[in-house]
């Protein structure tokens, strides 16, 4: 079973008779990633956090090749049946996103709705997939070279001057961000981005009008890049809408809680 290729850290908590969320976080999160957002909609949902392989505490017992994306997704519905859990709610983050809407394409009949935030289907061309995984793999390099936490740390200070990122580092709370991801082992992540980066994951534009679920997806007004690639994901997908949210840039929970979670209480409480 492909499960026990993995050792989950993961967090199941409040009344479980409330609507279920389960939270994936990105690229050099964990499973505190949803913290504050959680807080905010504890009162009305319960939730399911984990550390994504690669990240945080969760343990990877297999090869290389359990780091990447469908290995991982069929190993979170096996978590899924195992915590007796049918159907619910999913909310991913960038890289979380990314396999979120793996998990939807692929598994749709475990999922009610479906929050996408700062998210892509990966790339339509195999050109594309080789300059990135080409770009993927140098940044991967850095990482694993990153044997003192201040090699870790400027890595990161780097990481967050990307513009997808807009105004995060004038954030009062983005020191704490940064200590909070230096919690991951630099190894482990080099390990994530090789085998689950955009470049290597499946192409999943195709797949996009094949979707029935409901999915709301949310980009910052400062992503550029990323308002560009979910405006054509909602042209696409009949069942997407796009909200694009004020004062934040990708990472949308962390910049402003309050209108992610507005946005989510509003989404997953409506009739469709």
């Amino acid at each position: 079973m492909i499960l026990k290729k993995y050792k989950f850290n993961y967090f199941l908590n409040g009344n479980t008779n409330k609507p279920l969320i389960i939270f994936l976080h990105g690229f050099i999160g964990n499973i505190h990633e949803f913290n504050e957002a959680i807080k905010l909609l504890s009162e009305d949902f319960c939730y399911l956090t984990l550390d994504l392989p690669g990240h945080g505490k969760t343990e990877v017992l297999g090869g290389d090749e359990y780091y990447q994306m469908e290995s991982i997704a069929q190993a979170i519905i096996n978590l899924l049946d195992e915590l007796r859990i049918d159907k619910c709610h999913l909310i991913g983050y960038s890289m979380g996103g990314r396999l979120a809407l793996y998990l939807t394409l692929h598994f749709p009949q475990r999922f009610i709705k479906v929050v996408l935030e700062s998210a892509c289907p990966g790339l339509a061309t195999e050109v594309e997939r080789l300059e990135r995984i080409r770009r993927d793999a140098q940044i991967a390099r850095k990482l694993s070279r990153s044997i003192l936490q201040i090699d870790f740390a400027a890595f990161l200070s780097n990481w967050y001057n990307q513009p997808i990122f807009g105004y995060i580092k004038n954030h009062p709370q983005y020191d704490r961000m940064i200590e909070n991801r230096l919690q991951n082992n630099p190894q482990e992540l080099d390990k994530s981005l090789r085998f689950m980066g955009t470049g290597c994951q499946p192409s999943l534009w195709e797949k996009l009008q094949e979707n029935k679920i409901h999915i709301l997806l949310l980009t910052g007004e400062y992503d550029k890049k990323f308002i560009s690639i979910n405006t054509e994901i909602a042209q696409i997908c009949e069942f997407a809408q796009l909200k694009i949210i004020k004062n934040a840039g990708h990472n949308i929970h962390f910049e402003n809680t309050l209108a992610f979670v507005e946005n989510i209480k509003d989404f997953l409480s409506t009739a469709n």
